[in-house]
């Protein structure tokens, strides 16, 4: 496997770490709005990083074979988090708000600690 693709499957894993610890924190802890909130924006950041790597394979792909390029998705991307914020507003009993956003967040927090934990070895 190249290196980028274990760097993909490292993202990956990790992020089904933080989404299984948040289904334990909102059905085990007396928060369950907030971790029900990092888990509705943690799910779309994982939607958001799944769909940001297979854009840049795709990208790589073309740029390697003389192609014209297509985009990395920067539109559905941002679609995806507009939706969860306004299932979060609809549905504001269950969900805190500012941690659906800190949940949107976490898919880049794994790209940047998995950077310096791989530059470090």
């Amino acid at each position: 496997m190249s290196y980028y693709g274990m760097t993909i499957t490292r993202q990956r894993k990790w992020m089904f770490y933080l989404l299984a610890a948040f289904v334990l924190g909102a059905g085990f802890t007396p928060y369950p709005r907030v971790f029900l909130g990092l888990l509705l924006g943690g799910a779309a950041s994982f939607y958001n990083l799944w769909l940001l790597q297979r854009k840049i394979a795709a990208f790589a792909e073309s740029a390697a074979t003389n192609k014209s390029a297509t985009g990395i998705g920067t539109l559905s991307r941002m679609a995806s988090a507009v939706l969860v914020v306004i299932i979060a507003l609809r549905y504001d009993a269950y969900f805190d708000m500012i941690f659906v956003i800190v949940g949107l967040m976490t898919s880049y927090l794994v790209i940047v600690i998995d950077f310096f934990m791989s530059e470090s070895k």
